[in-house]
């Protein structure tokens, strides 16, 4: 279970072998900023976004339907760890733009599969290869055992930000 910070109680603090590691933080915000973000994002993308003031927490849902097999409401909501009424509200915001299409399953006309518009295919596997790119420059000059250990430290640091949710 997540450790997440409780009232009145400090914060953990870094030890002397770790505040470099928790001064490299920092430095990787600018990279998740609305400027630098907007840069990478293909114009059709970035065009329906604005057009249609969809936010980044609706582009948060792109990514999890890039896979192709069509998604769920309630599967989106918990893969993003908001609840359904959020899923929801974030899917008819990017329905409406085009960006993504609603459909009855078939297998239970009670539930709608969501998926990527096939028009924003393309756009959004370049944007998400644009943001991915210095992670796997990064990537490739580890070791599979450096690999396994920044997954692990990253994959932790997830869970963690997740649980303070």
């Amino acid at each position: 279970m997540p450790h997440t910070h409780e009232a009145g109680k400090a914060p953990r603090v870094p030890t002397p072998d770790e505040v470099e590691i928790v001064g490299l933080v920092p430095l990787l915000e600018p990279f998740f900023r609305g400027g630098v973000v907007r840069e990478l994002m293909p114009a059709p993308l970035r065009e329906a976004m604005e057009t249609n003031g969809l936010t980044p927490r609706h582009g948060a849902v792109l990514p999890q339907l890039l896979a192709g097999q069509p998604l769920t409401v309630s599967e989106i909501a918990r893969r993003l760890h908001v609840s359904l009424p959020t899923a929801s509200e974030l899917v008819g915001g990017l329905s409406r733009a085009g960006i993504v299409e609603r459909a009855e399953d078939p297998a239970n006309r009670r539930r709608i599969l969501v998926s990527l518009a096939e028009d924003f295919r393309p756009p959004l596997e370049t944007f998400v290869a644009r943001r991915t790119e210095p992670l796997l420059r990064a990537l490739d000059g580890l070791s599979p055992g450096e690999r396994a250990g920044f997954l692990a430290g990253l994959t932790g640091w997830v869970r963690e930000v997740q649980g303070e949710r």
